[in-house]
């Protein structure tokens, strides 16, 4: 028999999951920002910016930016790694992909773009200084795979950041509930025009491992030093993990 996994608060097939999530982003690519914005009120920029701030990026530094979608995080660290450094941006699905490119080409900044599945990068071990992953973990069928592969390919003292929505404070609970599985399928409706990838992206939130569960599947997978930073409240979280 196969093996089961979730996609929001259903279980399919682990063969037809990416898939499904693959339909999901093709049909919200189009108006993924603008949803960004509205979902988030801004925040996603903010929860980004301190990504690229606890990363130590710098000049010369080697950057693979995992499901990297639009390309805020590829933008950003092309300009902090300069001419001497590198970014390259990947996602899995094409349609998103497009995206990311069209956008960072319209802002003069120009990387490699890849499309491949994050549990089977195609790039040579201990290769990049930094690995970087927005809102992407939380998608993948094998997240303990996905990890090693980015382990891999990290360079001995290379760090991995992960930023994704998490646990949110319990009091707020409730509320973000009821804002989560009401008020963004509304948008999505409205905005997107497809109310039920927003409800898929309310519970696969709420099937993503909690702050300290992600740093047990980090450590799990091999990195080391692994902490977090809450963010909001725990909307999200960023983790960072290091390869020895």
């Amino acid at each position: 028999m196969p093996d089961h996994t979730h996609f929001g608060f259903q279980q399919v097939r682990e063969d037809e999951k990416a898939g499904k999530v693959a339909d999901v982003f093709s049909s919200v690519a189009p108006r993924y920002d603008v949803m960004n914005d509205l979902m988030s009120g801004g925040l996603h920029r903010a929860w980004k910016a301190f990504t690229i701030a606890r990363s130590g990026a710098r000049s010369g530094h080697r950057v693979l930016d995992v499901a990297g979608g639009s390309g805020d995080l590829a933008r950003a660290f092309a300009r902090r790694v300069g001419a001497a450094g590198e970014v390259v941006l990947t996602d899995i699905n094409a349609a998103m992909l497009r995206v990311g490119r069209d956008r960072l080409m319209d802002d003069g900044v120009v990387v490699p773009v890849v499309q491949c599945d994050a549990e089977r990068l195609p790039f040579r071990s201990d290769r990049f200084d930094i690995v970087t992953i927005a809102f992407g973990l939380r998608n993948m069928t094998h997240k303990d795979a996905a990890l090693a592969e980015i382990r891999r390919v990290l360079r001995p003292g290379g760090r991995l950041l992960v930023l994704e929505f998490s646990k949110v404070w319990k009091p707020l609970g409730k509320a973000y509930d009821w804002y989560s599985f009401n008020v963004l399928p509304w948008l999505g409706r409205h905005v997107a025009g497809d109310e039920a990838s927003y409800r898929y992206l309310a519970e696969s939130i709420r099937m993503h491992p909690d702050q300290e569960s992600l740093r047990s599947l980090m450590e799990h997978a091999g990195l080391v030093n692994v902490q977090f930073h809450n963010l909001t409240a725990g909307i999200a979280a960023l983790h960072i993990g290091f390869k020895e």
